[in-house]
């Protein structure tokens, strides 16, 4: 067998020659060189999944951009990780090969991880700095994980010997096990380097994008080291160029005879019959019937990379506590590898396999459609998740309308009458904790309001100016035995990442200062309020309160997710000081369990849809044309974020409507995607069409084996991250 060079020379490959002994692990069938592979990709996607897991809180926390912009960015580069991978895929057959491609690029992603570490710094530079950094380091990122995404498990495949068949079906559930392994440890491990770990004053963001940078430099000398053991197959051509051009060919034909004088043909592309081979246009044709079928798919990856971003974002409006282990929000994107790793086994081994000894014929098109409805109903429940959370929250104010407390701070109860009420009066006990916010509105955006106060008999008018869009706490308090009013202004916004506010009240003479969790309050005498301040959830005993020369122990006990308090400095009949708390803004109530159905649902939908879509792919498509859907297929998750990206800065609704109309825009989906499936006719390529019949011209040619057993090496029967 040989291959014709440039000038058409037949160049005869030397049979009499020793075949190189690879070595191999162990005294099996596996070559050393997998080793390197596999764990290239496990460091590869550590490095990954662990930035990836970290984006959408650090867009909003350390870059100040509202949660839609970063839902935005977030989706943006998700997708331009799925555009990058032809890019890859056409340098490396066109160009540099698989191994040269992996190297360049991976340093471009080492570079790009140091890139998006530096712009986490806060010394470097200012706020513009900080956005140019980060996207320079993300554009970077995308362009190398992209790129080479298509070529290493390609690679991987290569190193195997033709007769090892086996061996090599069995690397690449190898292969993807790493994947989720990268997945399950870098969206677990990276958030504690974030929250625990401080550093400039606040989450260490620079250190975990630091460590994925790391272990993405290692993966890149890992794979470096295993260099003199690889085979290495020079670029073949582009098969993706050659179908791009054969369409393009036939589209031009056709246009071109467009007179109804030329006789007409059976299919479109039959018009590139002129040029090119009649195998090739039939392999085509059987691409084109399968990519016809993709066009829904996007909106399936629209909800799923959500977990991410909108998903990410409701947990940090949750309560994150398991008893004595809190977890962190962006650590709940661990369950769905987690998941995977157990529900690829029962599907494959029990529910299958039940399905069928039931006799139903639930075909990969039928599987894919289950799948998008799970992943419907996924959004469904969190939608009704989501209105749960939301109870927590207390919404803004409109324009000239403005939010209330009284809270009492005197001695004896005092009875208020306000503009508005319903009942002649509201009495306040001495530091009660008020139930909720009234609402009143004005007739201008600033307005004096007139409160009419009943006190130890006494009746007494307090008068103050409210604003419109802003809430108050009217404090009530005596001084020199008179009644006195002073209004204070709230912050009713639920602190962000599932922190704690607090602010302290001094009922003292005296000034006081106290200190927290390495912060410092100062709270002016007189009835003087401190600024807030945000902590972590905790139970906090004994905070030190320095109040003159003296120091004293307070306990402030429980501050929980998402809460904000008022601490209200007191002396007691003892002329001790202590402290009684009321909650303005009502802790986060919904555990974050509550996402484990949501989870559940859409990783299931995920083996359903993703696996069988690649099965099914592969099983449809000509050994020629296995790279041409995986590009297809890659495509889709990234139209499936800009999808994301539309609706994120179009749709102007709430985050539950939001869920609701992604779940009923996927449940259509399905419905059409069911309709076009019904059409489907299946083929079995074991047995060749007329066309094929002559597929012996290919395969006299060693190009044309090469590239049939490349495409071979591409058709893992597994796959659980892409």
């Amino acid at each position: 067998m040989g291959t014709a060079d440039e000038n058409g020379e037949d160049l005869k490959k030397d049979f009499s020659a020793p075949k190189k002994k690879v070595p191999t692990i162990c005294g099996t069938n596996y070559p050393v060189s997998i080793a390197f592979i596999v764990v290239n990709e496990f460091c590869e996607r550590f490095s990954y999944y662990g930035m990836k897991a970290l984006l959408t809180l650090y867009f909003i926390h350390f870059l100040h951009w509202d949660e839609d912009l970063s839902t935005a960015i977030y989706h943006a580069f998700s997708g331009l990780c799925y555009f990058t991978p032809v890019i890859g895929a056409l340098i490396a057959d066109s160009w540099l090969g698989k191994f040269r491609t992996i190297i360049y690029l991976s340093i471009i992603y080492v570079i790009g991880h140091a890139v998006k570490s530096v712009g986490a710094i806060p010394i470097v530079g200012g706020h513009t700095e900080h956005v140019a950094l980060s996207l320079t380091g993300l554009c970077l990122i995308a362009f190398g994980t992209g790129g080479i995404k298509p070529c290493v498990a390609a690679f991987g495949g290569d190193q195997f010997e033709e007769e090892h068949k086996e061996e090599r079906r069995k690397f690449f559930s190898i292969f993807y096990l790493a994947i989720n392994a990268g997945s399950v440890i870098s969206t677990f491990v990276t958030p504690l380097l974030r929250g625990d770990v401080k550093c400039f004053g606040g989450d260490c963001y620079a250190l975990a994008f630091g460590v994925p940078g790391v272990l993405m430099a290692i993966a890149l000398v890992v794979f470096l080291a295993g260099s003199s053991l690889y085979k290495k197959s020079p670029s073949q051509g582009n098969i993706l160029m050659e179908v791009g051009c054969c369409i393009g060919f036939s589209l031009k034909n056709r246009w071109r005879h467009r007179s109804a004088r030329f006789p007409k043909r059976t299919h479109w592309l039959d018009w590139a019959e002129e040029k090119y081979k009649k195998t090739l246009i039939s392999d085509i044709k059987m691409v084109t019937r399968v990519l016809f079928l993709y066009i829904p798919l996007p909106m399936f990856w629209a909800l799923f990379d959500q977990q991410g971003s909108r998903w990410t974002l409701q947990a940090t409006r949750m309560n994150l506590s398991f008893g004595t282990f809190v977890l962190k929000p962006d650590q709940m994107q661990t369950l769905n590898a987690l998941l995977i790793l157990v529900f690829i086994p029962i599907f494959d081994m029990g529910l299958y396999p039940l399905i069928k000894l039931c006799k139903i014929n639930f075909t990969p098109l039928k599987r894919m459609a289950v799948g998008m409805i799970l992943a419907a109903a996924a959004f469904a429940v969190a939608a009704i998740v989501e209105v749960q959370v939301s109870e927590t929250l207390i919404p803004a104010p409109a324009p000239r309308e403005t939010l209330f407390q009284v809270l009492n701070l005197a001695e004896r109860p005092v009875d208020v009458t306000y503009p508005g009420s319903d009942v002649p009066f509201d009495t306040f006990h001495p530091l009660q904790d008020p139930s909720h916010y009234r609402r009143l509105t004005l007739e201008e955006d600033a307005q004096d309001v007139s409160f009419d106060l009943r006190y130890n008999s006494m009746d007494i008018t307090c008068n103050q100016t409210f604003h419109g869009e802003k809430a108050y706490s009217l404090t009530l308090f005596t001084r020199g035995g008179q009644l006195e009013c002073k209004l204070l202004e709230d912050d009713i916004k639920k602190p962000a990442k599932g922190l704690a506010a607090l602010r302290f009240i001094n009922s003292l003479q005296d000034d006081a200062n106290v200190t927290i969790s390495g912060k410092s309050f100062f709270v002016p005498k007189d009835h003087g309020v401190s600024a807030y301040q945000t902590l972590e959830r905790g139970v906090y005993k004994k905070v030190e309160c320095a109040v003159g020369s003296k120091k004293y122990d307070l306990d402030v006990d429980l501050l929980d997710f998402g809460a904000s308090y008022t601490a209200i400095i007191t002396k007691n009949s003892d002329e001790n000081i202590e402290v009684t708390k009321t909650e303005d803004v009502q802790a986060n109530n919904v555990n974050v369990a509550w996402q484990i159905p949501q989870y559940v649902l859409i990783t299931a939908g995920e083996v359903m849809f993703s696996i069988t879509g690649l099965e099914f792919s592969y099983s449809q498509a000509p050994v020629s044309m296995k790279s041409v859907l995986q590009a297809g297929w890659l495509l889709t998750v990234a139209f499936g974020n800009v999808i994301v990206l539309i609706v994120a800065k179009a749709a102007v609704m709430e985050q539950w409507a939001e869920f609701v109309l992604f779940a009923c825009l996927l449940l259509a989906v399905s419905i059409i995607f069911s309709i076009m499936a019904s059409f489907y006719q299946y083929v079995d390529l074991t047995e060749p069409t007329e066309e094929h019949k002559d597929k012996a011209e290919l395969n006299d040619s060693g190009s044309g084996k090469e590239k049939v057993e490349e495409q071979l090496q591409l058709h893992p029967l597994k796959k659980t991250k892409i």
